[in-house]
């Protein structure tokens, strides 16, 4: 998944940052509220951490701003305010779920997935892509006929926007979006070598090219 970070510790934030990309995640890191709300309006994102005690604008008012634009993306709060009323302001502002600091970053990882889920209208980890191939979110694992097999993390990242977004074409612009984070060097057919990779691993036809546009996650049921 692709994670807005907004956090103005230095040291929080980049051992986030660095704790959530060893764990395969893609994660772009802002240090105040106006750039949380120009990253947003500017580029896709599958969930926001938020702090609330940032600069420039507070977390609290990031928050009511993108949801007053109507954008329904999943956001957590990450904050050292512990009162019942901050975490009642912060829910009816319209966080979808509220994290205390200090935490343990398991349980970080574990309220994330289940955002995951419930914006996918999931109720478990498991995704399962056709009769053949199962894709564990919990467990970063994709298996084929009950054998797991190895996908690098942009293809398994790849493989999860694809079936999250299952029968909707994704531009190539959308996808790279996706996958990759602020400032990383993308080969133009990088692309291109992860669906192939994918196909080939995968060995069952569910990722279908639409030409001129981009990639189409095939439904289970095809």
């Amino acid at each position: 998944m692709r994670i807005l970070l907004v956090e103005d510790d230095d040291i929080l934030g980049d051992g986030l940052r660095d704790a959530l990309d060893m764990a395969g995640e893609t994660v772009d890191w802002v240090q105040d509220g106006v750039s949380a709300v120009h990253a947003i309006s500017s580029e896709t994102f599958d969930i926001m951490v938020l702090d609330l005690g940032l600069p420039r604008m507070d977390g609290l008012t990031v928050l009511r701003t993108i949801r007053e634009n109507h954008h329904d993306l999943p956001v957590l709060i990450l904050t050292a305010r512990d009162e019942t009323e901050d975490r009642v302001s912060g829910l009816d502002a319209g966080a979808d779920d509220y994290l205390i600091k200090p935490f343990a970053f398991e349980e970080l990882q574990a309220r994330l997935r289940a955002l995951m889920r419930r914006r996918s209208g999931s109720a478990s980890n498991i995704l399962q892509l056709n009769d053949h191939v199962v894709l564990d979110t919990g467990a970063r694992e994709v298996r084929v006929d009950g054998t797991p097999i190895n996908l690098s993390r942009r293809e398994y990242a790849l493989l999860e926007e694809l079936a999250r977004h299952r029968n909707q074409v994704l531009s190539k612009d959308r996808i790279t979006e996706l996958v990759y984070g602020w400032g990383e060097d993308v080969e133009s057919n990088a692309l291109e070598v992860h669906i192939h990779h994918l196909r080939k691993k995968l060995a069952y036809p569910l990722i279908e090219t639409v030409r001129g546009v981009g990639y189409r996650f095939r439904d289970a049921s095809d």
